[in-house]
């Protein structure tokens, strides 16, 4: 009886043992954070594309050049997605490329039958363009200029041996400058001492340089070389008055950005640019 009392001890013991191991092999083990199993979410939003930049033709006369220079600064500033090409040249030229197929997007014309031609062609809308700037032709020499010229008559002296005008057929202020002297009588008897140059700055060099004694430009350039005096300013009774138009090219391929130029070139900021180089606001 002993032995069997025995026996069922030891079979006691080794269940209770049989429990423990089962018990230990069954514990929950420690939960494990989500971040160390998963990959941590990237919060930061997706990078945007950068905006891309559009760039602007602007055919603009030669006569405006520092001022749209000027202007350019500002707006490109204020929108630097914006970015503007200027292409200067005579009126003329600038329209005849135009009507070529040159790119353009905006035509600044330093005349008003320039910007009529492209309107007539329906190259430029005529609700998108605009008269904007008033000029005045006058008469410069050198600072240091020896002949004495003070007014039209003067340019038939004998001490004056060369005088410069823009090409008439395609620079405006050629055109004004060949009217003036053709209504003062003047215009035949100075074919001998005639200069041309491609657009009113080329005069305006020969000028500077001593090749001209004396050349027509608009008082704007006058106001913008040291090496220039006005000599005379031309009366406004002899040729037409000088007006600047603005307009938008149908051929555009950038109307939004195209139409948000015109417009700021009408604005009071675009305008004192303007005033300040020396043009007039026409109302």
């Amino acid at each position: 009886m002993f032995k069997m009392i025995k026996s069922s001890m030891v079979l006691s013991i080794a269940l209770g043992m049989t429990l423990v191991f089962a018990a230990c092999g069954t514990a929950e083990k420690p939960a494990t954070s989500p971040s160390a199993s998963t990959p941590a979410q990237s919060t930061s939003a997706p990078s945007q594309k950068p905006a891309e930049t559009v760039e602007l033709t602007i055919s603009a006369a030669a006569s405006m050049t520092d001022a749209l220079k000027d202007i350019q600064k500002a707006y490109e500033t204020k929108n630097p997605t914006i970015k503007l090409n200027f292409n200067f040249g005579a009126s003329g030229a600038l329209q005849q490329q135009i009507e070529q197929g040159a790119p353009a997007d905006l035509f600044l014309s330093a005349a008003t039958k320039n910007m009529k031609a492209l309107v007539d062609k329906q190259l430029i809308d005529t609700a998108q363009q605009k008269k904007l700037l008033t000029n005045e032709l006058v008469a410069v020499i050198s600072t240091d200029a020896k002949a004495p010229i003070g007014n039209a008559a003067d340019l038939s002296k004998a001490e004056v041996k060369n005088v410069a005008i823009g090409i008439p057929e395609s620079v405006p202020a050629g055109s004004y400058a060949k009217e003036a002297l053709t209504n003062t009588k003047l215009w035949d008897s100075l074919q001998s001492k005639m200069v041309q140059g491609k657009d009113v700055r080329q005069v305006l060099q020969y000028v500077e340089t001593g090749n001209a004694d004396v050349g027509f430009v608009y008082k704007t350039d006058a106001l913008t070389s040291q090496k220039v005096k006005v000599a005379f300013a031309v009366d406004p009774k002899t040729y037409t008055p000088v007006e600047y138009p603005i307009g938008i090219v149908k051929a555009t391929k950038h109307s939004k950005e195209a139409e948000g130029f015109y417009t700021y070139l009408q604005s009071k900021e675009a305008l004192d640019v303007f005033v300040k180089y020396g043009f007039s606001i026409l109302n």
